[in-house]
């Protein structure tokens, strides 16, 4: 199938040193601090507060880790003020790239994503310049260990979700934003546990890498990106890049 193959992007990551892992949750912890400022500690009334949670789980992030992040942010232990916000640009072949950041130091922030994408072969553009490549919608991929096909599609149906792809390694179920919540909800009570689960940017057009010299470089780029603290998410629309890897 063209595009990207989450389910492998998935088993990537579950390959990863316990560094990269602890990075991951201390992004996680960033996210649910700032959630908390804004909305509150209760994931009964802040429905982001609650998606996040899950995310944490997803990750592995102990509970007694996820606690003392929402207790510590409640309490106005946490002194950095993190802003939201967002770089676009090219990397190499034009493949369209969005950086999602969290930062206490926009300036900051702004040289460090610069630098990688000089570096690699790619440049930062304008805010706009690739974000109208992309929509937003809600991704859940269950690990098919025997899934019944048929079921499968009535229960995600049921749910409410808008298309779903069913392969033998792996069920990726696509919703609205607006409704990610309860379907993922939802397919819980009916006994499936995730994979991932979250509300991703999802390209409409990919681009392909065929120069090797050059896959090598965009893979740097977005390992740099994604290794930077600050940053919470990288997007892009490069074609199939975990089987260039």
């Amino acid at each position: 199938m063209s595009g990207h193959s989450k389910w492998s992007t998935i088993k990537r990551k579950k390959g990863e040193n316990d560094a990269a892992r602890a990075k991951i949750f201390t992004k996680i912890g960033r996210e649910i601090t700032v959630c908390v400022k804004e909305s509150g500690p209760d994931p009964e009334s802040n429905s982001k507060l609650r998606d996040l949670i899950q995310k944490a789980k997803q990750n592995n992030v102990p509970n007694d880790n996820i606690d003392r992040v929402i207790k510590k942010a409640a309490g106005g232990g946490e002194k950095n003020d993190y802003e939201e916000t967002t770089y676009e640009g090219y990397g190499p072949c034009g493949v369209a790239v969005i950086v999602e950041c969290l930062t206490d130091n926009r300036n900051r922030t702004a040289g460090d994503v610069r630098h990688y994408f000089d570096k690699f072969g790619g440049n930062l553009g304008q805010v706009g310049c690739v974000s109208f490549m992309f929509s937003k919608k809600g991704i859940i991929v269950i690990e098919n260990d025997g899934l019944d096909e048929e079921k499968v599609m009535d229960d995600v149906m049921n749910a409410g979700a808008d298309d779903y792809n069913y392969t033998d390694e792996a069920v990726e179920i696509t919703t609205d934003p607006a409704v990610f919540s309860e379907v993922r909800d939802a397919l819980a009570e009916m006994g499936y546990t995730f994979a991932s689960a979250q509300i991703e940017q999802v390209p409409s057009t990919y681009t392909a890498i065929d120069d090797p010299d050059l896959r090598i470089k965009m893979n740097r780029l977005l390992e740099s990106l994604e290794d930077n603290d600050d940053v919470q998410e990288v997007w892009h629309n490069w074609e199939n890049p975990d089987e260039d890897e």
